[in-house]
């Protein structure tokens, strides 16, 4: 079946369609317009009321918008591809698998992707809180996030290419590896598992603390105070480090830190190997406990 420059209204208005191709279309006033759908091809439709995709499968959908209407768009959907579109609504993807979104701005992406599966996303511009969460498989090219609290809880995420301003970023998290990549907010990784940094720039306060197994190689760390705080650690830092408060265990390199700040009655510091030529300042507490 195919539709073109159409307009659809009501509750359910294509509910289990199949096979459907649309171009230029447009849904409003009604809920769920697709829900329970499978293999559409979406060219230049519009979305603007709440639900349109769920329960769907093996959906195509290029140059479409989701406008701020269109709120909770792609639940329990799988193999869903979505290029070139805009995405003004909040709450999109969840516990979807298998999608692909390339060239995709998503405006208001509060608590958007959440437990989903298989995600491959490449050129995507988000805005919003809590971006990604309990979602897994993911591989990301080119991302540029401003949200805080992004990817908590995820397992086994790469992520390349990317300009990150997030706080509590990667929280909960296990098996994460991010490459050539900039990222600025507070609190980066804690309680996670398995996090890797290479040829990144990384701001950060408190940043990279109770990790089980963080790797960082070739990276810069701007700006960065009380660093690795109780972490298992093997880290390759280029740049100079502002501070480095109580690291748990390993080995640390860099040119210069600012502060070293070691508790003996808090850690073990024959545990961890710290090779720097420039220690300005070594504490024995930070400055809150003095």
């Amino acid at each position: 079946m195919e539709y073109k420059e159409m307009k659809f209204t009501g509750e359910r208005a294509l509910f289990g369609s199949h096979d459907l191709v649309m171009e230029d279309c447009v849904f409003e006033g009604g809920e769920s317009p697709l829900k329970e759908s499978s293999n559409l091809e979406l060219n230049g439709v519009l979305f603007r009321w709440k639900y349109p995709l769920w329960y769907c499968k093996d959906v195509n959908a290029v140059e479409c918008t989701w406008f701020d209407t269109a709120r909770a768009g792609v639940w329990y959907t799988d193999n869903i591809s979505i290029k070139d579109t805009m995405i003004q609504a909040p709450k999109n993807f969840r516990r979807c698998n298998g999608i692909t979104l390339e060239n995709v701005v998503m405006s208001n992406a509060l608590e958007t992707l959440w437990s989903c599966n298989t995600v491959w996303m490449k050129n995507v511009m988000a805005k919003g809180d809590y971006f990604a969460m309990n979602s897994r498989n993911m591989e990301v090219d080119g991302l540029k996030l401003d949200g805080n609290y992004s990817f908590d809880g995820v397992e086994k995420v790469v992520i390349r290419n990317s300009r990150l301003l997030t706080k509590d970023a990667f929280w909960n998290s296990s098996d994460v590896t991010v490459y050539d990549s900039f990222i600025s907010g507070e609190y980066l990784g804690w309680n996670s598992k398995n996090l890797t940094l290479i040829n990144c720039t990384i701001e950060s306060l408190q940043g990279m603390c109770y990790i089980d197994n963080l790797i960082m190689k070739n990276c810069k760390l701007v700006n960065t105070t009380l660093a690795f705080e109780y972490s298992k650690v093997d880290a390759e830092i280029l740049s100079g480090i502002t501070s480095v408060f109580n690291p748990g265990q390993g080995k640390i390199s860099a040119p210069q830190i600012g502060e070293l700040i070691i508790q003996k009655d808090r850690i073990d510091p024959e545990k961890t190997t710290i090779k720097c030529d420039n220690v300005i300042k070594k504490s024995d507490a930070p400055e809150w406990e003095k």
